[in-house]
């Protein structure tokens, strides 16, 4: 394919998306206006809209390209330079603690929704499937575990129906929990970055904690991804066939963590002018927002009634769980 018609065929979808993200920041904008601060964040508007139009009017397949690009290429672009607004010590004293405490979530949860699944009668890769989506880092997790166990394209498709759903009931309700449970910036940065699926819910559930919950719950959540590389070698000795090779290495530490991370040091070690961290992070807004209308445009909630009701309850009680041991985490390490 030339350049020509790489750009032409995702025009389409690209025009959608940010036609999308323009609506929910006007939107926004509108909110501010009339009540003084936005109740519905332009981040969450994007995926709202996003998801509105592909579930009730479909999509075109000429969209399908743009709208893929923008929720994967432009958002991982956005997440590397979000890197650029954290510095090492935005997790604070119990830094170390905490990324043994993640790894040490991710395993206990794993078990747990595996264990769940298994007991609702799901088959065993596909409980595994829906384990690592609810412990790790939602599709991702599901996408890179499938050809480890070998598992059924229906499997695939019902696990990630169930992460997409479920995603965005997390953004839209989990905001709410800091306020009862009334959670620090820094508690509820944590609890997001260990609960939510993806690292582009976990952006649009903590932007209206502030910039720390948005700091931290991006760290804690990339983190999390990081553990992805560790279970597949674990899948691949346990439930998969050995005769496929290792996994690559892009799939077990996708490039833009490293460039998340390398930002970051870059950050700590001030090796960033500070008239550039501005216009970085202003960038990076844009981005994210184009991102997440994507991101909405990917979804179909009717595609749930195909998942099935156990996948559903799966998932449910899986989400419960891990937020229970997230909790556990902030009690244990008395974070405040």
């Amino acid at each position: 394919m030339s350049i020509k018609q790489y750009v032409f065929s995702h025009l389409p979808g690209l025009a959608l998306t940010i036609a999308v993200a323009v609506v929910a920041l006007a939107i926004q904008i509108i909110e501010v206006d009339y009540f003084g601060q936005p109740w519905i964040e332009g981040l969450v508007l994007a995926i709202l809209l996003g998801t509105a139009i592909h579930t009730i009017f479909g999509l075109n397949p000429a969209f399908n390209a743009g709208i893929q690009f923008a929720s994967k290429t432009l958002l991982e672009i956005a997440i590397v330079m979000l890197g650029a607004s954290i510095s090492l010590s935005a997790i604070g004293d119990a830094g170390g603690m905490l990324v043994l405490s993640i790894a040490a979530v991710v395993a206990l949860a794993l078990g747990a929704s595996y264990i769940i699944g298994r007991a609702l009668g799901l088959p065993a890769k596909l409980a595994m499937l829906v384990a690592c989506g609810n412990s790790i880092c939602g599709n991702s997790a599901i996408v890179a575990a499938a050809p480890v166990i070998d598992a059924h394209s229906d499997d695939v498709a019902a696990s990630i129906a169930f992460t997409a759903a479920l995603g965005i009931f997390v953004v839209l309700l989990l905001p709410l929990s800091q306020i009862y449970f009334e959670m620090s910036d820094r508690q509820y940065g944590i609890v997001a970055g260990m609960t939510v699926y993806a690292v582009p819910q976990v952006l649009a559930a903590t932007v209206s904690g502030g910039i720390l919950a948005t700091q931290i719950g991006t760290l804690v959540k990339l983190i999390r991804v990081l553990m992805l590389g560790p279970v597949i070698v674990l899948l691949g000795f346990t439930m998969g066939d050995r005769t496929r090779g290792r996994p690559s290495l892009g799939r077990m530490v996708p490039w833009f963590i490293v460039g998340f991370l390398g930002m970051m040091a870059c950050r700590s070690l001030d090796l960033i002018p500070h008239v550039a961290l501005k216009p970085v992070n202003e960038a990076s807004t844009v981005l994210t927002i184009i991102s997440m209308a994507g991101l909405g445009l990917t979804v179909n909630i009717r595609t749930v009634v195909h998942a099935g009701g156990r996948v559903l309850v799966a998932g449910i009680l899986s989400l419960l769980v891990l937020a229970a041991i997230s909790a556990a985490v902030l009690f244990v390490l008395s974070i405040h």
